[in-house]
């Protein structure tokens, strides 16, 4: 059983940065890609950002194109997300994904595990 522990969310303002954390366990992390989520109110659950399996290929949600950069530490099993410049419009509950494939994937039928989430509140 994969499990997925997002940390770092919190409440901000317009052009602050927040850095997300997400710590895996129970499947062999450094072989498999991993990707960001997030669901803002009354809204579907979108992709934000994903990488692939050792960390030389990401793909970005043209939202968050040049503000937000996904990583991953495959020696501490964590994937993080450095979010700069963030906008009101960027909050959501973001969560974290484990996928079986190693490439980049960025729909959500892709990914097989899911983290309960972290509340990221950017005010104007």
């Amino acid at each position: 059983q994969v499990q997925l522990v997002e940390s770092g969310g919190g409440l901000v303002q317009a052009g602050d940065s927040l850095r997300l954390s997400c710590a895996a366990s129970g499947r062999t992390f450094s072989s498999y890609a991993m990707g960001w989520f997030r669901q803002a109110p009354g809204k579907e659950r979108g992709f934000v950002a994903a990488i692939n399996w050792s960390g030389s290929s990401t793909y970005y949600a043209d939202s968050v194109k040049g503000r937000f950069t996904i990583s991953r530490d495959n020696a501490n099993n964590t994937v993080y997300l450095q979010m700069d410049s963030l906008k009101p419009e960027d909050t959501a509950v973001y969560y974290c994904a484990s996928t079986w494939v190693k490439s980049v994937v960025v729909t959500t039928v892709m990914y097989d595990y899911w983290g309960q989430g972290t509340q990221v509140t950017v005010s104007s």
